[in-house]
């Protein structure tokens, strides 16, 4: 295991603290599940309390993400933190004076999922911040292996929480472990994104995220692969109270066992996966971490021997651990700062937008046909997930340098523009050895990408008619202002990638650019 991340400084104190502050969120979730098995009879409803804790990922993620690349994100995470806080301690006194009802626990749940919806996308944007892009990968994994050391610990003491002292004190500690994270982010001094331009506004922020995930298939890759999983995977949390309550006749603090089990083989997961990682491919690694979780599906719902059960678990959270560890590395490693934020988001809308349609369909499903058979057919829906999504190949971001490349020119204007003139068509003119033009126009597919990922609306490549070595690229920008951005957000990478398709140029000078400013015309 690497834990060099863990030698700088800020990066350490906000990893210790979300430790926990995970350890608290598991209290709560082992307090609010066994008390909705308490307040209802309904299979549906303890599933509800799963659905509503990620159904605000699934609504919010897209603005959490604009808002996590518009604002700063330290003043975002001390205002999530605190709204956290603050909705656990409400649920904490209304369950103490007695006042909770099913409508009230999963309505303060949705407010609590409100908060990790908006802290999600800011929280995981800062890491790269944190640590240098040698030590991501392990940050990434320290991250998880924070989150499952909680999940070990958590549910084992919050099943005796319950136990001796009510869900109340579960929800109090909760609010509690936010705190550590508050000062911690309280003393950190973040340094400023630099920029000569104005910050982005936030539908337009929104829209450039969408727009750069729809031309990233790296990162459509991971959405797809994570979404499939999840979505199949959310039937083993859902429905684990109600199989520990009804089918293994345990209470609050053998369910805490059961989910200790599936942290606990997180935790080795998380230990083994550098080994793992040595032997094997990642696709093989994430193909086998989905059958390993299938089977502790599978497992769950036919095994009525406690024991059986635990090491079902054991296995399941290994495989999770190893799965997700995967996917988050593939996709941190592939987006670049400026964009991060937006990008997680759309990531996360996949793997909570999974969690929560799972939860709800396969709480569903068990009150007509059974907790058992609900289980079998989200084992054999992750196989056929797994058959489906076959060519679907995860990327990998070593030896792409994100950097900003900051070599693109700025562009040459007779006169200055105002910012929001547009739309903007820029042409680059090439001239092209007429034997070599499908070799060019192979390696302009991989710059179109780039520029409409970057932000362009539309691009096109056109060749002259009447003279045959002559070659026109175009690209529509939003505005000037938006144009002026692209030559911030071109990377390292990047630059190598317009590097390659300019090489072909065979003129005497460098390609002739132009920028062509739409002119406003009055109304009538």
């Amino acid at each position: 295991m690497n834990w060099r991340a863990l030698r700088h400084p800020v990066f350490r104190a906000l990893w210790i603290a979300s430790v926990a502050s995970n350890l608290g969120t598991w209290l709560q979730g082992v307090g609010a599940a066994w008390l909705m098995t308490s307040l209802a009879a309904s299979t549906t409803m303890v599933a509800l309390v799963q659905a509503v804790t990620s159904l605000p990922m699934f609504l919010l993620s897209l603005p959490a993400g604009a808002l996590a690349d518009v604002m700063d994100r330290r003043r975002l995470l001390l205002f999530t933190q605190s709204w956290m806080l603050a909705s656990a301690a409400a649920l904490g006194l209304l369950t103490l004076a007695g006042l909770t009802t099913p409508g009230l626990l999963l309505l303060f749940t949705f407010l609590l999922g409100l908060g990790t919806a908006l802290n999600g996308p800011a929280w995981q944007a800062i890491v790269p911040e944190l640590v240098p892009r040698e030590d991501l990968p392990g940050a990434v994994t320290l991250q998880s292996i924070g989150f499952n050391i909680a999940r070990a610990i958590g549910p084992a003491i919050g099943g005796l929480l319950v136990a001796a002292a009510g869900p109340e004190a579960t929800f109090f500690l909760n609010a509690a472990s936010f705190i550590g994270v508050l000062i911690v982010l309280v003393r950190w001094r973040r340094k400023p994104r630099e920029s000569v331009l104005p910050g982005e506004r936030f539908f337009g922020a929104l829209r450039t995220g969408l727009r750069y995930v729809r031309h990233a298939p790296e990162v459509r890759a991971v959405i797809v692969r994570g979404a499939t999983f999840v979505f199949c995977a959310s039937a083993l949390w859902a429905l684990l109270p109600v199989v520990a309550r009804s089918d293994l006749k345990q209470g609050p603090a053998g369910y805490g066992l059961l989910l200790a089990a599936l942290g606990a083989g997180a935790v080795s997961g998380a230990f083994a996966l550098p080994r793992l990682k040595r032997g094997g491919s990642t696709e093989g690694l994430a193909t086998a971490g989905a059958l390993v979780f299938a089977a502790g599906m599978a497992g769950l719902g036919g095994l009525r021997i406690f024991w059986l059960v635990l090491v079902a678990l054991f296995a399941a959270g290994g495989a999770w651990l190893t799965l997700l560890s995967i996917l988050n590395v593939a996709v941190q490693t592939v987006i670049p700062a400026w964009v991060r934020g937006r990008a997680l988001s759309v990531y996360m809308l996949g793997i909570f937008g999974g969690l929560s349609l799972g939860s709800a369909l396969w709480g569903a499903l068990a009150d007509r046909l059974g907790t058992a058979q609900a289980l079998w057919m989200a084992a054999g829906g992750m196989v056929l997930g797994l058959a489906a999504t076959w060519r679907v190949h995860l990327p990998s971001g070593e030896g792409l340098n994100l950097a900003p490349s900051r070599q693109w020119p700025a562009p040459r204007v007779a006169s200055d523009l105002e910012l929001e003139s547009g739309p903007v068509l820029v042409t680059i003119e090439y001239q092209i050895d007429p034997e070599r033009a499908a070799e060019f126009v192979a390696a302009m597919q991989d710059l179109r990408r780039i520029r409409l990922r970057d932000g362009s609306l539309q691009w096109g490549l056109f060749t002259d008619a009447d003279v045959p070595d002559r070659w026109t690229e175009v690209f529509l920008v939003e505005s000037w202002v938006e144009h002026l951005r692209q030559h911030e957000r071109v990377t390292v990478a990047d630059e190598e990638v317009r590097h390659r398709a300019g090489a072909f140029h065979i003129g005497d000078r460098p390609p002739e650019v132009r920028h062509l400013v739409a002119e406003r015309f009055p109304r009538g």
